[in-house]
């Protein structure tokens, strides 16, 4: 199973630390996920809320764990405690939820606006005047325990590279025009974009994070 650190090393050598890597660990066992921290992966990406609380505690303190799928309100409290990031940020509400959350466990929880900017209607996220509306908002300015740190989006399923490009680059576009709103609670640092079909593209066109799951793993079963 030395796969697993050989296909890290790789991707590693790959985005050159232009960006950072997160292991998508969903599905997988906690001994695959062991295995891809002697690697030397530290953070690690689930979508599902009660698959990530039930992996924590099986893995060093020192993971960061980013919550990268949909987020349901009531799942929030599963996470609050030890989650690093939260990719996935698509209502006011959501945001709202994760405060009083962050609250009652005394953190301050970093989060990403999650854009869509696929051509495919099942994917979620924010217009790009929608998540303008949010970063100006007064309700966000009064949360104390958020912290907007920057985007997300998923780039179209499709095999036709100039797309995906074009999507990535409208991202980091919208990325630099609403880094300017910066506020105590908005600071914008990360552009999660790129998975294992398209991260090299992702990474040429500015991501931070690149969310990679079965360029490591293999194909999920």
């Amino acid at each position: 199973m030395r796969m697993i650190a050989a296909s890290i090393h790789t991707i590693e050598q790959e985005i050159e630390g232009r960006a950072r890597l997160i292991a998508v660990t969903k599905t997988k066992p906690v001994s695959m996920l062991q295995e891809a921290y002697d690697a030397g992966a530290r953070l690690f990406g689930e979508n599902k809320v009660q698959e990530m609380a039930e992996k924590q505690p099986q893995l060093p303190a020192d993971v960061e764990w980013h919550q990268i799928g949909h987020l349901q309100t009531n799942k929030v409290k599963y996470i609050a405690p030890f989650v690093s990031l939260i990719h996935s940020i698509d209502s006011l509400k959501l945001l709202d939820e994760v405060n009083k959350q962050a609250t009652k466990n005394d953190r301050v929880i970093d989060c990403l606006l999650q854009i869509h900017i696929a051509d495919e209607e099942t994917k979620f996220g924010l217009l790009p005047d929608e998540a303008e509306t949010l970063l100006r908002s007064p309700e966000l300015r009064a949360m104390q325990n958020v912290r907007i740190v920057g985007l997300m989006g998923l780039a179209t399923n499709t095999d036709d590279e100039t797309q995906i490009r074009q999507e990535f680059r409208g991202l980091k576009q919208l990325y630099d025009k609403l880094a300017t709103l910066s506020t105590a609670n908005v600071q914008f640092s990360e552009l999660s974009m790129g998975m294992s079909g398209d991260y090299r593209i992702a990474v040429e066109e500015g991501s931070t994070l690149v969310r990679v799951g079965s360029a490591i793993f293999g194909a999920r079963s």
